[in-house]
């Protein structure tokens, strides 16, 4: 696999991460004035609009995340598949992670190396990022399909004080390495994956999310996850409502998303549509690759 590397191909810069990559492509550092070294890959051999793929955030996100959609439209137009802030073989420093940062990285991208405007195809929290930026520089941004995407449900997360509080708890020293240590062992990783599959879990996820969560620090970007620091309260209301493109979402059922709130918002904005790819639990672009790009692809011809 190729190794990484400054945009203009020169060696990796200094602290880059040594985490092997995972997607078999060309990639690159990419440092952003408001978020740090982000780490991207690439394929642009082909003609097209750009797709720009974003993972999702837990406590072992990367860009492996999104491999089979990376794999399957790279011989069909240009393809990124971003490494945010915190993970994968992106800087990982011991900082303030928060919304408006993973959109600022996002937006830096876009601007500085996608150049030209694209479809963005996000993951779970991702989309939450992803809509947060196609609201804020809509000229960047030509559709979005969002993956089971959070936001459409009930469920309340800690907000405001709450959330600083849950925040300073998880990290007392000791506490926090405790708790991420339990969270990041290969049984634990297996367990969460195990939620999210009908199926079997395909090979190689649980052994790069062991790796990525070993990092040099790993445990920084999580922290602010589990603290509810990255959701953006009232999504549908403060940044899906906003959205002037057109929206794809791709769902089907998920153990930490109900969608409970999406028949009614799809009869609010005609601009959105939906599709049920199952059955799955929260990956379809890894246990339905194939289904789940079909409908994004319908959703792109639908729009010419």
């Amino acid at each position: 696999m190729d190794s990484a590397t400054t945009p203009a191909a020169g060696p990796a810069k200094p602290g880059a991460s040594s985490l092997p990559n995972a997607i078999e492509a060309d990639s690159h550092d990419f440092v952003c004035q408001t978020a740090g070294r982000i780490h991207y890959y690439v394929d642009d051999k082909a003609a097209g609009r750009p797709l720009v793929l974003i993972h999702s955030v837990n406590a072992a996100p990367s860009a492996f995340e999104m491999r089979p959609l990376f794999d399957h439209f790279r011989s069909q137009r240009p393809v990124y598949a971003l490494d945010l802030p915190g993970f994968g073989r992106a800087d990982r420093s011991k900082r303030r992670y928060s919304p408006e940062l993973y959109a600022a990285a996002i937006t830096e991208f876009l601007e500085g190396v996608v150049k030209t405007p694209c479809d963005l195809a996000a993951f779970s929290l991702g989309c939450e990022f992803a809509a947060r930026v196609a609201a804020n520089k809509p000229d960047l941004v030509a559709s979005l399909a969002l993956i089971s995407p959070t936001g459409f449900n009930i469920r309340g997360l800690p907000t405001g004080a709450a959330a600083e509080r849950a925040y300073k708890f998880l990290s007392i020293p000791g506490l926090n390495d405790g708790l991420y240590g339990l969270l990041t062992t290969r049984p634990s990783i297996r367990f969460f994956y195990n939620q999210a599959f009908v199926g079997p879990i395909p090979p190689g996820l649980v052994d790069y999310a062991y790796a990525t969560t070993h990092q040099p620090g790993a445990k920084y970007a999580p922290l602010y996850f589990l603290s509810g620091q990255l959701f953006t309260p009232k999504a549908t209301e403060t940044l899906y409502d906003t959205l002037t493109q057109p929206v794809l979402v791709v769902y089907d059922k998920d153990p930490n998303i109900d969608f409970h709130e999406l028949p009614d918002f799809l009869g609010r904005h005609p601009k959105w549509r939906a599709e049920r790819v199952g059955p799955t639990r929260g990956l379809p672009q890894w246990e339905k690759p194939a289904e789940t790009a079909d409908a994004i692809a319908r959703f792109w011809a639908s729009l010419r």
